[in-house]
């Protein structure tokens, strides 16, 4: 009875460490993917009895194994990258975006509409510029919607914003089915209307834009007085509210930012890349860049490095997949495998797991 009063306590702790020097977090990270492909190399072993050392090589080919492929990867990387650089002002200031793929359709189905509708009777370069507006402005809309909804109302934003991606995609599905007049629901490619080519590269112009937009939000977010504020309601409101900070308009002018952004990625996508338009023609890139501005800790140029690892796997496994004819599931593990040991390392670049001896010495 006299010990029912004692609290146990855990002999454990996990405590916040203090900022590591960058070359030590490089090494960890570069020492995490390393430790993964090893791993990935030992299940790649026990479940298919194949070479490990072959799975990789294939990897690479599927990746820079052609010109054309290098193209493809390096256009995939934009706009990706494009996405999360849209989906990171409103995540750094805990505002939960997961509309991103419906954002970036609307952005599409805009781009679609003007190059359908206005084709033939716009010049090319009017064109362009209405079909920048339009999907600048459809994207934002789509983002103002939960924005000023949970401004006014503190509606949930993560459930809104998910509601909103399937009303996009319906959106798509209804014009497809309303204005292609075969019937067969798919919209033939309309290359003539494109954004134009540079230096006689299909997606160079692509390429360009999202370097430009990536050197452009770190200075926003990093330098500026929005990004400031942007950063202090992220950390809490109340303090944001203390030091004359209007929480509903930063909310609101954060959204329009990346609604807008996701326009541009929209206009890429068919504007400069596909020529059409499709309810999947997003493909999941509006949650997979969930992960990767999570990963990069909102930092647009670790964005690049993220993004570029994400893009790279899902080419190389899809060139595993064909090359042995292994199942999809497969290649999924492998991405997995590498995801994980990546997201580990940066728990224990932050964090540190003590005795409760040790914190004792240590106080």
């Amino acid at each position: 009875m006299a010990g029912m009063g004692k609290t146990k306590h855990s002999r454990i702790h996990i405590v916040k460490r203090e900022a590591l020097p960058w070359y030590y977090r490089v090494g960890v990270r570069a020492l995490a993917i390393v430790a993964a492909l090893i791993v990935t190399a030992v299940v790649i072993m026990l479940l298919t009895h194949k070479n490990p050392i072959q799975v990789y090589i294939s990897m690479l080919k599927g990746a820079f194994g052609t010109e054309l492929r290098i193209w493809s990867l390096l256009q995939n990387i934009a706009i990706l990258l494009c996405i999360s650089l849209a989906v990171t002002p409103a995540f750094k200031m805990r505002f939960w975006n997961c509309g991103a793929e419906g954002q970036v359709l609307v952005g599409c189905l805009a781009t679609t509409a003007v190059m359908m509708f206005l084709g033939d009777s716009l010049p090319l370069p009017l064109l362009w510029t209405v079909m920048l507006i339009a999907a600048v402005g459809a994207g934002i809309v789509w983002a103002l919607l939960p924005a000023v909804t949970k401004s006014l109302w503190n509606t949930n934003e993560t459930l809104f914003t998910l509601m909103m991606n399937y009303v996009a995609t319906q959106l798509v599905a209804f014009f497809l089915k309303t204005f292609v007049k075969n019937g067969s629901g798919v919209l033939p490619p309309m290359p003539e209307y494109g954004l134009p080519r540079l230096l006689n590269k299909d997606y160079l112009l692509n390429i360009v834009i999202v370097v430009v937009l990536t050197v452009l939000v770190y200075i926003y977010l990093k330098y500026t007085k929005q990004g400031y504020e942007i950063a202090v309601v992220g950390e809490s409101e109340n303090t944001a509210r203390y030091i004359g900070i209007n929480v509903r308009k930063v909310v609101i002018r954060t959204l329009v930012v990346s609604g807008a952004l996701c326009g541009v990625a929209g206009l890429l996508l068919v504007g400069g890349t596909n020529h059409t338009i499709s309810t999947t023609t997003v493909d999941g890139r509006g949650f997979t860049a969930i992960m990767v501005s999570w990963l990069a800790k909102f930092d647009p140029l670790y964005m690049v490095l993220t993004t570029f690892l994400i893009v790279f796997l899902d080419r190389g496994t899809q060139q595993v997949a064909t090359d042995f004819r292994m199942p999809n599931a497969l290649s999924d593990i492998v991405t997995g495998i590498i995801l994980l040991f990546i997201i580990g390392c940066e728990f224990f670049l932050q964090y540190k797991i003590v005795s409760a001896k040790a914190g004792k010495e240590n106080a």
